[in-house]
């Protein structure tokens, strides 16, 4: 679409909002619209379904009931704009900037676009086989199904929102900013909210069943008003056995002191799901078939930690260190490895020097599937039979990875 084109569409909606005659309403469905400034864009009841929107300026604009149905708004900047009642099911909106913006009565429910498609080879009605079975006519299209997609909002900043009765079930919103939001009444039954920030947020008669708050920061947040039937939440390292405690403990000053003092964490099969370990420092301890499982490890230190057949799922590892470590068959299925190292690790003496030699992290036959690496260090990793089905590699660098090779359907 060339701007000239865009900015009809624009001034012909803005005639049909003010009731004119010669207006007519935005068409914008399945526009590749990437990166385009529409501040203070009067878009009020515009049809968008499907537009790629990503790195788009929305400041200030007016998206009330819009159809932004399966949208892509990634990185967008959207503060102060309005988007009460929208059609935002299925939308794609990690690390968009929403600050101040209005999104109450919004629809942030799963979604799904249906595209077509056909036979090319037999489409035209000249080969014989069109001829023969369609008699010269073009055959109808094929519909390709896909899956419903849950509205991601992960790592979406969503500072002073306005998001009251908006409804957000099966969203997920891993480390988005919820700080001083208005949550009054909304609805997060089934929402991930790993990592998510809602300190100071109002989250009066907030619906949170089912939903996964392990790692949440609710600072200041009231929670008493809240339906909170279900949900998850993250145990404290304090609610740990004495034994796992000072095992982590004595890691730790193993660590600082490069082996001197304490002694190297030996935790293979340790249930620590759950467990919140943001910040802690595990490198080079031992987890091999260890159940982490939905715990928070976001900025943890893991560098040629042995996580072998460890089992990760749901696990928060935003901004962690893994680099050089063994993940070789570790279930990482749908962890959020949002800007992770997992590049080589480089190895250093008894004394903590240099020794000119790395060691690449092993991600051998281990399950990605659905999981967030976007942003995330890969050189040299090794990724021979690992399972990426569905795996966002948005920005990720896999520079002199090894990647597995494509699985072929059998028969």
């Amino acid at each position: 679409m060339t701007p000239n084109q865009l900015n009809d569409i624009l001034e012909r909606h803005a005639r049909w909002v003010r009731g004119q005659t010669d207006g007519a309403r935005a068409n914008l469905n399945l526009a590749d619209l990437e990166g385009v400034d529409l501040t203070n864009c009067d878009l009020r009841a515009a049809k968008m379904v499907g537009a790629k929107l990503s790195r788009c300026r929305l400041l200030a604009s007016n998206l009330a009931g819009a159809d932004l149905f399966c949208v892509d708004l990634r990185q967008a900047d959207i503060s102060g704009a309005n988007l009460s009642g929208t059609n935002l099911r299925g939308a794609r909106l990690r690390g968009a900037n929403f600050t101040q913006a209005d999104l109450s009565g919004a629809d942030l429910r799963v979604g799904s676009l249906v595209t077509t498609q056909r036979n090319t080879r037999d489409s035209e009605g000249d080969g014989p086989k069109a001829s023969a079975a369609t008699n010269g006519k073009r055959p109808p299209p094929i519909v390709v199904p896909r899956p419903l997609a849950p509205a991601d909002l992960s790592s979406a900043i969503l500072h002073k929102a306005v998001l009251t009765e908006a409804n957000l079930t099966d969203s997920t919103l891993l480390n988005a900013d919820l700080s001083a939001a208005l949550l009054i009444r909304t609805n997060f039954t089934n929402s991930r909210l790993n990592g998510a920030d809602l300190a100071g947020a109002v989250v009066t008669g907030a619906i949170f069943r089912n939903a996964d708050l392990c790692g949440t920061r609710l600072a200041d947040c009231d929670l008493s008003g809240a339906d909170l039937t279900g949900a998850l939440f993250s145990r404290p390292l304090d609610t740990l056995g004495s034994e796992l405690q000072r095992s982590i403990f004595d890691h730790e000053r193993w660590i600082d002191s490069f082996g001197s003092k304490g002694r190297r964490a030996d935790l293979d099969g340790a249930d620590l799901r759950r467990v919140d370990l943001r910040n802690v420092n595990l490198s080079a301890a031992s987890l091999r078939g260890a159940s982490l499982a939905q715990a928070a490890l976001t900025r943890a230190r893991l560098m040629l930690a042995d996580l072998s057949g460890a089992d990760l799922e749901g696990a928060n590892l935003t901004e962690a260190d893994l680099s050089g470590a063994n993940l070789s068959y570790a279930v990482l299925r749908g962890a959020d490895l949002t800007r992770c190292n997992l590049g080589p690790a480089e190895i250093r003496d008894p004394k903590g020097r240099s020794t000119g030699r790395t060691w690449a992290t092993n991600l051998f036959g281990a399950d990605l599937k659905q999981a967030l690496l976007c942003g995330s260090r890969l050189i040299s990793a090794n990724l021979a039979d690992a399972m990426l089905e569905e795996a966002d590699l948005d920005d990720a660098d896999l520079t002199g990875a090894k990647l597995p090779r494509p699985r072929h359907a059998e028969g």
